[in-house]
């Protein structure tokens, strides 16, 4: 299957924000709607500045199907936002997850990032084996960089070292 990673652009916000809103609520009862999510209203203003990036993958026909966000939060930490993957496009079959996430990596390594963090939900397990299984360690909040955007569905925590 053919799939495209590219940065966000405006005209992809009403699909982007389609997309996490149905993850959230329909798959993990999550109970978030686009009002708590302000964020997806300004994506270049919040996540496209500084060395950040937001991310979106498609299918050849330009659906949505993926979004991974990177915060800049500097002296060279970042923050691992806004992963989602369709879930019919999940598993290492496919590998949009790894792909994603290999995207923000190397943009992070290539931009002098010493770290990437990130929050989720209990409610998340393959999430966090995901997670795990490339690296991360898990970390308690008040291990967290200054200034790292805690969500209020976030329970546990995690950090990439880049340095090694």
């Amino acid at each position: 299957m053919e799939i495209d990673i590219r940065s966000f652009t405006p005209d992809m916000t009403d699909a982007v924000g389609q997309l996490i809103i149905k993850i959230q609520r329909d798959e993990f009862e999550l109970p978030l709607t686009l009002d708590d999510q302000p964020d997806l209203d300004d994506i270049p203003g919040v996540y496209q500045k500084n060395n950040g990036n937001f991310w979106v993958a498609h299918t050849r026909d330009g659906k949505v199907i993926g979004t991974l966000a990177l915060v800049d939060l500097g002296n060279g930490h970042g923050a691992l936002m806004k992963m989602f993957v369709a879930s019919m496009f999940r598993g290492s079959r496919i590998g949009i997850g790894n792909r994603l996430l290999e995207t923000l990596v190397t943009h992070a390594r290539n931009n002098g990032f010493s770290d990437v963090c990130l929050g989720t939900t209990s409610v998340m397990p393959r999430a966090h084996a995901f997670y795990e299984k490339n690296d991360f360690q898990e970390i308690d909040i008040d291990d967290l960089p200054e200034g790292f955007p805690v969500m209020k569905v976030d329970t546990k925590f995690y950090r990439l070292d880049l340095t090694s």
